[in-house]
């Protein structure tokens, strides 16, 4: 038997080796890095919820020594964050943004690191499309965001349920548009659907098309040379149209009041015969994965046509869309490189652009047009809509710039608010085409100087 005198060192002799084990293991557990992430995040957006366990809590999974920091925000309330954080130099790590557009100022003013050099480095340029790599088409002049998708920014939606309840087929051109709204209205139909509370909506969404159609394919070149004003009669022409659409009745005064999270149950609820959006609004209403519903369930979607808006009188020409490349992830460029935060950050933008994170979106609708290009689309389960949106881009045959992805803030801000004015009609095409051509003036010379 073994005496007390010996148990008791024999113990305590075993407890330290324990101690220093459970020390030495606490030692080798690594630090986690974290990571301060703005994210633009619609809550209103089919499957929502399921980005926070597919995207999110998967790459905190896959990666154990990162925390993820997340801030959700959406329309709005996300710019003017960015606008805060910008001026107070104390931008998160990585945040969501566009290649120009409401992000140029995050891109002339350098506040995104240069994705480049990573990419070439982790040789991601052969798994990308040329158009999404070009620096050129970045407000930066290089690769400010790694971008997720080309975007159509007008998308046409057409009820047929609608249109056949009233006898009618897809209006082919604006004049058989603008026939359609007195039996629209008989029927107790809106004829176009649009949220335009906001004013990005309008330029954005249909706008940028309009005056692509009645300018020409570079117009925006033209107008920034000089060679070109917005005060010459094509760019007055397409505010003209616009303002037309409003006088015609096939916008009601009561899209300028519709918001952004409204439009889709209107349309989902056959209030109109058609809606005006971007190709990205898809997600609003396909099969939400967490609830299992649909704002339009599956089989009601082949009622749903996606197409570009119809063939207008007098333009230059007609069958475009105004396309730009898609938002994406950046990283804020005080971030010092080869550092654990760069490498961290790194990571996720490529998890949150990457292959498996655009494969979802394409099933959720989140994006129409991937920029990762090994991605099998044919082995994806896409619903009726989904794959409607998919083919959009054989519906146009040209295209032309978004007017806040060419042009400075202090530039297009006038025009958005034109445009709602014109609805109002509180402005007329001409006074909203002067006040875009000051705004161009005072930004060239405040450039110069």
């Amino acid at each position: 038997m073994i005496s007390k005198k010996i148990i008791r060192p024999l113990c305590c002799a075993l407890c330290c080796v324990l101690l220093t084990l459970s020390f030495a293991a606490c030692k080798k557990q690594p630090e986690k890095t974290e990571v301060r992430v703005l994210n633009y995040y619609d809550t209103t957006a089919a499957s929502a919820a399921e980005e926070l366990t597919v995207v999110w809590e998967a790459f905190e999974k896959a990666h154990p020594d990162i925390k993820i920091i997340r801030e959700d925000l959406f329309n709005d309330p996300f710019h003017d964050a960015v606008a805060a954080y910008a001026a107070a130099d104390n931008l998160p790590e990585v945040l969501y943004a566009w290649p120009s557009g409401r992000s140029t100022t995050l891109h002339t003013q350098h506040l995104l690191k240069d994705l480049g050099p990573l990419v070439f480095m982790d040789g991601l340029d052969s798994l990308y499309s040329a158009m999404s790599l070009d620096p050129e088409d970045q407000a930066s002049g290089f690769l400010g965001i790694l971008p997720r998708a080309i975007t159509a920014t007008n998308a046409f939606f057409i009820n047929l349920e609608v249109l056949n309840a009233c006898g009618l087929q897809p209006a082919a051109s604006y004049d058989e548009l603008k026939a359609q709204v007195p039996v629209l209205r008989a029927n107790g139909y809106d004829t176009v659907l649009m949220a335009n509370v906001d004013t990005w909506v309008m330029q954005s969404c249909l706008f940028s098309l309009v005056a692509g159609r009645f300018c020409g394919e570079g117009w925006e070149g033209d107008i920034l040379s000089g060679a070109k004003k917005f005060t010459d009669e094509e760019f007055v022409a397409a505010l003209e149209f616009i303002r037309a659409m409003y006088d015609d009745g096939v916008l009601s005064e009561d899209t300028l009041s519709t918001g952004y999270g409204d439009v889709v149950g209107q349309f989902a609820g056959n209030k109109g015969a058609y809606y005006i959006d971007g190709d990205w609004r898809v997600a609003a209403f396909v099969t939400d994965k967490s609830s299992g519903k649909a704002a339009i369930p599956p089989d009601k979607q082949r009622n749903i046509r996606i197409t570009v808006f119809p063939d207008i009188p007098g333009a230059r020409f007609n069958k475009s869309d105004s396309v730009v490349l898609g938002t994406g992830w950046g990283m804020n460029a005080s971030i010092p490189a080869g550092s654990a935060k760069e490498k961290a950050a790194w990571e996720l933008i490529k998890w949150l652009s990457g292959r498996e994170v655009q494969s979802w979106l394409l099933e959720t609708g989140g994006i129409a047009t991937p920029t990762r290009t090994d991605i099998d689309v044919s082995s994806l389960k896409l619903e009726p809509m989904q794959a409607a949106v998919g083919n959009l881009g054989k519906e146009y045959n040209r295209s032309t710039v978004v007017i806040d992805g060419a042009f400075d803030e202090l530039i297009y801000t006038p025009i958005n608010n034109g445009l709602q004015n014109l609805g109002k009609g509180t402005q007329t095409p001409r006074q909203v085409a002067a006040a875009a051509q000051a705004a161009l003036d005072a930004w060239k010379e405040s450039a110069e100087n």
